[in-house]
């Protein structure tokens, strides 16, 4: 028991150096913006070359953690991720970065469905949601941490550095993963995935539904929401620097809320309701939260909804994930990471489509608000989902 517990710390670690890595860019953006002259349209398209990678690889990466193991996929998943963060220091113009952005983000890519797949072959069901939340959390930790680490280092060494620092922490994880982790005997499974039969799974299409919804919403806390507090609320560095932590700190108390309440629901009132009942509504409200942080002019209320809004859109994730191990079964690393593949399809056509709204709209907070209306979508979808379904193949 004391060994899965383990499995799980190093898990949140990783996921805790990801998002250093995924968010230092975004925490950067404006100085970026500024070194190499580019526009909200080019910058979205820089944000979107990372997702439209990270999408393509996605289901093949847990597919490949399902046959092999993801003992040497994740290793070389953050082993290939922290080299294009390192790299994301080098850049010298648009043509580079967006190279070097896309090609991150297929690195990166299978990270999360992986994880998964492990969590699915170490914990049962009724404990799942929590565990999932162990690495959620740790996306919160990063969104905390990552301007608080950035911003001092950018002021003394110039925007490249924390690129360069962040990669040699990923390698060091790598390798402790490589030399520390085995793979239980059951999880090298030679079979590919039956995508024949995965495909027409009505429970299985409805969460892509409901995970392309939900990044279009959450894909702004990854990548606008510094570039939307400095240039479009007019916060100054320092002030974003404080201001960009609180969403997190408040997205880290959503996903214990929601791990927690889904798997007390399941045990209590059965699987269907501890899911929807808890993923559902979270999406929903914050929806209409992000409205709401549009129409005020008030910069601290508009920063406190959008905290809550990240907060409550957070009690959805480990009931995301945790639906993927319910209704995928032995191939939880394939389903996990189509999901997500959808769902970044979703951050990629927002995170472009933002750009273009705001200079065509003039308006930053104009443009959020399909973003918004996006979330109210995908929370509809998840109330159709039924995890007590697994695939069957």
């Amino acid at each position: 028991m004391a060994r899965r517990y383990l499995v799980l710390g190093m898990l949140f670690l990783m996921v805790l150096v990801m998002y250093l890595d995924r968010l230092a860019i975004g925490v950067a953006a404006p100085r970026i913006q500024a070194d190499l002259h580019l526009g909200p349209k080019e910058w979205g398209w820089v944000t979107g070359a990372f997702t439209l990678a990270y999408a393509a690889f996605e289901a093949p990466g847990g597919a490949m953690g399902d046959r092999v193991g993801q003992r040497a996929v994740l290793t070389r998943i953050v082993v290939w991720w922290s080299g294009f963060t390192a790299l994301t220091g080098a850049v010298s113009g648009l043509g580079p970065l967006l190279a070097v952005r896309f090609l991150f983000g297929a690195g990166e890519a299978g990270a999360f469905p992986n994880a998964t797949g492990v969590v699915a072959r170490w914990f049962v069901a009724a404990e799942r949601a929590r565990a999932s939340s162990a690495f959620w959390i740790a996306t919160s930790a990063g969104g905390m941490v990552t301007p608080l680490l950035v911003v001092p280092m950018m002021r003394a060494y110039g925007w490249r550095v924390p690129f360069v620092v962040f990669a040699f922490v990923g390698v060091a994880w790598a390798l402790v993963w490589r030399v520390w982790y085995r793979d239980p005997v059951e999880t090298v499974e030679r079979k590919a995935a039956p995508w024949g039969v995965i495909l027409k799974d009505r429970n299985f299409r409805w969460v892509l539904v409901m995970y392309h919804c939900y990044c279009w919403g959450g894909y702004f806390y990854l990548s606008w929401i510094y570039t939307y507090l400095q240039t479009g609320r007019g916060l100054t560095e320092q002030q974003m620097a404080f201001a960009s932590a609180l969403p997190p700190l408040l997205g880290l108390g959503g996903i214990l809320a929601g791990g927690f309440l889904s798997d007390w629901l399941s045990r209590r009132y059965g699987l269907r309701v501890g899911r929807v009942a808890v993923g559902a509504p979270a999406l929903v409200l914050s929806g209409l939260l992000m409205v709401g942080a549009t129409l005020t002019r008030d910069n601290t209320v508009a920063v406190g909804l959008l905290a809550v809004g990240l907060g409550v859109m957070n009690m959805m994730l480990p009931v995301a994930w945790a639906v993927c191990a319910d209704v995928g079964g032995e191939h939880t690393g394939a389903v996990s990471g189509a999901m997500n593949t959808a769902g970044q399809l979703g951050s990629f056509i927002s995170a472009v489509a933002f750009g273009y709204l705001v200079e065509g709209l003039g308006s930053y907070d104009l443009a959020l608000m399909p973003l918004a209306g996006m979330l109210v979508v995908g929370g509809a979808a998840f109330a159709m989902i039924d995890p007590r379904r697994t695939l069957e193949v």
